[in-house]
């Protein structure tokens, strides 16, 4: 089994930054794609960013030029900095790594 551990959420203004951090621990494995996805209520949870094994990244149109995700194979970790936090950012954000981890989520809202 794999645990998945995000921290970081938070509230913040219109305009202002946050930096999610997931840590993997357990039966980790190899090393993997993950992605950090967000839900909010009443919709689908849907990916926003994903990295490779190699450090390519992918965005979601909307994150695209404001969120920058990363990781540190040596600490099993993945993060997800955001900036020029929108109130339509605001989500529940989760932790995924193949194939079918979670981790239990980080709320963030953005709100004057």
């Amino acid at each position: 089994q794999v645990q998945l551990v995000e921290s970081g959420g938070g509230l913040v203004q219109p305009g202002g930054s946050l930096r999610l951090s997931c840590v993997a621990s357990g039966n980790v494995g190899s090393i993997t794609s993950m992605g950090w996805y967000r839900q909010t209520p009443g919709s689908q949870r849907d990916w926003a960013a994903l990295i490779g094994t190699t450090g390519s990244t992918k965005y979601k149109d909307s994150v695209k030029d404001r969120f920058t995700i990363s990781r540190d194979n040596a600490k099993n970790a993945v993060y997800l900095q955001m900036n020029s936090l929108k109130s339509e950012d605001t989500a529940t954000y989760y932790c995924y790594k193949p194939t079918d981890y979670w981790g239990q989520g980080t709320q963030v809202t953005v709100s004057s």
